[in-house]
């Protein structure tokens, strides 16, 4: 069975219906996921693909910036795996899974549908998570809270337009690592970690997320909007972004107890590729002693 490139077409191997005992799927009581965008090149579509099939859970947040409606003005692209992750989602939400959409500012073109339920997937602004241990959680996109995003709308348009270069720069890098059997690997996030600028204002949005948090009377906050997957006590409040599927390809999951934690979906792969070519290794060494 050939393997079509990723994030393009669809593998074959995730564009089959699953066989039965597939592999066990993990339980959460809530999975938060944000900052896919679908219709982008830097989507990592076949990972979260894997992930989606991999869970089950309750409530699904979709915290923002599912669909990128700022680049698909500029000129369409939706790949067959674009397409695949929608009918995922679609599917959890018609087995029971209650499946919430926080419109974000990508997908800002949703919020006048806040309210309203889609093929069972609950559109609305922001949300409140009640966990299982009693914790009230504000679940919001987070880009209210970007002076950038909130002031100088002409500014993060050109920030995007050089974000998107970097997020080509990744696929190609990426394209090249899939050639010479590496896993996936994100320059671009490697990048924001070094950068003195950005690592700043990374601490300065997740102040102010917390601050407003605070003022809500709430426990803790669940956003999106940067890309940055952390879980932090910030004063009185726990502060957590579930992350992205364009660089970091992480989740934020509630288990039954209400213990939060991230699981970092790229990792996991490089893990289980390394757990899958250690056994061949060992193999070749084996032929070159009885050689």
């Amino acid at each position: 069975m050939t393997q079509k490139s990723f994030p393009g077409s669809l593998p074959d191997w995730l564009d089959l219906p699953e066989p039965r005992g597939f592999r066990p799927k993990r339980k959460y009581r809530t999975v938060w996921i944000s900052d896919i965008h679908l219709g982008t090149r830097g989507c990592n579509a076949v990972l979260l693909l894997d992930f989606l099939r991999s869970i089950d859970c309750e409530t699904l947040y979709l915290v923002g910036d599912i669909v990128d409606g700022w680049r698909l003005r500029k000129g369409w692209y939706w790949p067959a795996a674009h397409n695949e992750v929608v009918r995922r989602i679609l599917k959890l939400a018609h087995k029971g899974t209650r499946v919430v959409l926080i419109a974000g500012n990508h997908d800002e073109m949703l919020r006048p549908y806040a309210g309203m339920t889609f093929g069972g997937v609950e559109v609305a602004l922001e949300a409140i998570h009640t966990t299982a241990d009693g914790r009230q959680l504000l679940v919001t996109h987070g880009d209210a809270f970007d002076v950038v995003v909130l002031y100088h709308r002409w500014l993060a348009f050109l920030g995007d337009a050089a974000y998107t270069v970097l997020l080509q720069l990744n696929v190609v890098l990426n394209r090249m690592r899939r050639r010479l059997h590496l896993p996936y690997w994100s320059l671009s996030s490697y990048l924001k970690k070094r950068v003195k600028n950005a690592v700043a204002f990374i601490g300065e949005f997740e102040e102010a997320v917390a601050h407003a948090a605070r003022e809500r009377g709430v426990d803790g906050v669940v956003c999106g909007h940067i890309h940055s997957a952390e879980i932090r006590a910030i004063g009185s409040v726990t502060y957590y972004n579930d992350g992205d599927w364009v660089e970091s390809c992480t989740a934020l999951v509630e288990a039954a107890d209400g213990t939060m934690s991230l699981l970092d979906w790229a990792e996991e792969n490089r893990k289980a590729a390394a757990a899958r070519t250690a056994p061949a290794r060992g193999s070749k060494r084996k032929e070159k002693e009885v050689a």
